[in-house]
């Protein structure tokens, strides 16, 4: 009798229960999407990105939202950052996304593996080399890119000793090359701080890089031309010593147009100093072909019309 009674309480004690719910699967689509929106911090930007419209975008956002129970974004007039609960989802999104397109590139593209050796100059490689090769990755998980970063004189080197398989260099501007092909062109500038004096000094402070920079010596050449007497007050080999020296006002530096901060000024006629020009961004190829590098060539083109077409 007494097991009879036992058994029967452990029987209304297990229907009280609630029942076990299955958890939902998250859409690695709309990861995808969260993982856009968290980067750029821009709905719209994002919805280019993953080939979206904004309104697809934000429903995508609202599904996650509810199916987690959670605000995952803080939303204001010009941009979007995570709230704790987004913090905590990005990095299981980027995991499962990573792993994702690991999976479907082992079917898809078995023979796309192996690794490329790729070099570039020091403002492309801090500007330009993250997003290219996050992006890289993405499409070709399986492909191990090896980024060298040097002047261009010397990746230049490098390739013809057969330790590159392709690079980027700058080109001066005025000077006529036929090698390699054209990925970027981009206005060279005198760079100052905004609201700055540096570039009334006598003599002219400068901030430049170490031998073997095309722009150095370009600029150099502009202001003998020009006769504007100059002393060089900053030299690295790395663009953040370059502007950091600019944004500080100890000194004025030659710098791609599209790398001036809001806190800098492009420098001209008006300041008594005299035209700079533009300058390319040349792909360069070692003698060896493969899928692989064709891979990374195309994917480093690709990257480089988006910035232009950011830039319109």
């Amino acid at each position: 009798m007494i097991s009879f009674f036992r058994s029967v309480k452990l029987k209304d004690r297990t229907m009280n229960l609630p029942l076990r719910q299955s958890l939902p699967l998250l859409d690695i689509d709309v990861l995808r999407t969260f993982v856009a929106i968290a980067e750029t911090g821009n709905f719209s930007t994002a919805a280019d990105a993953v080939l979206r419209t904004p309104s697809a975008v934000s429903m995508q956002i609202k599904k996650l939202e509810e199916q987690l129970g959670a605000t995952l974004f803080l939303r204001d007039a010009r941009s979007v950052s995570l709230t704790q609960s987004g913090e905590i989802l990005i990095g299981y999104a980027r995991r499962m996304v990573a792993l994702s397109n690991e999976a479907v590139s082992r079917f898809r593209m078995p023979d796309m593996q192996g690794h490329v050796r790729l070099g570039a100059p020091d403002d492309i490689g801090e500007r330009h080399m993250p997003s290219i090769l996050k992006r890289f990755a993405e499409i070709y998980p399986l492909i191990m890119v090896d980024v060298t970063v040097d002047t261009s004189s010397n990746l230049r080197r490098r390739l013809q000793e057969q330790r590159l398989d392709l690079a980027l260099v700058n080109v001066a501007p005025g000077a006529r090359s036929s090698e390699g092909e054209v990925v970027h062109t981009d206005q060279l500038v005198w760079a100052g701080a905004k609201c700055g004096t540096a570039y009334l000094r006598d003599p002219l402070p400068m901030s430049l890089w170490e031998d073997g920079c095309c722009w150095r010596a370009d600029a150099l050449s502009v202001l003998d031309r020009s006769k504007r007497p100059y002393r060089i007050a900053y030299l690295s080999a790395h663009t953040m010593a370059q502007r950091a020296a600019v944004i500080a006002d100890l000194a004025i530096a030659p710098l791609p147009r599209s790398y001036l901060t809001a806190d800098m000024a492009a420098l001209g006629a008006a300041h008594g100093l005299p035209d700079l020009g533009s300058f390319e961004v040349r792909l360069l190829r070692g003698g060896e072909a493969s899928e692989t590098i064709d891979a990374v060539a195309d994917s480093v083109r690709s990257a480089f019309s988006e910035i232009v077409g950011l830039a319109a």
